[in-house]
């Protein structure tokens, strides 16, 4: 018989990361989506989740996964907003948020952290 004894210290460990500029945040603050019987942006969502008191990224999965689908759903719409200076793009935008939606969903336990 034995005793073992261990200090473990949780390191956090990024299962997820992605940039994009803060040129399309015009953009995306145009698609309007309904959360807790208000309306949000996605431009909140993104960039100012921890704000709106997100803090799983399953909190905000299905949210992403709607706006994705409305970015969608009017690209012409949306490409008005494409900036001027050429940094940053529609498709870039629709792209972000379909690969943090579906990262979001494979890791729904994972905590937000954003950096602006």
């Amino acid at each position: 018989m034995s005793l073992d004894v261990y200090l473990e210290e949780m390191q956090p460990v990024s299962v997820y990361d992605s940039n994009i500029t803060h040129n399309l945040s015009n953009m995306a603050a145009q698609v309007e989506i309904s959360w807790d019987n208000k309306s949000i942006t996605l431009y909140q969502l993104l960039w100012r989740a921890d704000e709106l008191g997100f803090k799983k990224a399953k909190d905000i999965a299905d949210l992403l996964d709607v706006s994705w689908n409305m970015l969608l759903a009017d690209p012409a719409y949306y490409k008005e907003f494409n900036p001027p200076n050429g940094w940053g793009s529609y498709e870039q935008l629709c792209n972000f948020v379909y690969n943090y939606r579906n990262a979001c969903w494979n890791n729904p336990e994972t905590l937000i952290r954003i950096s602006r």
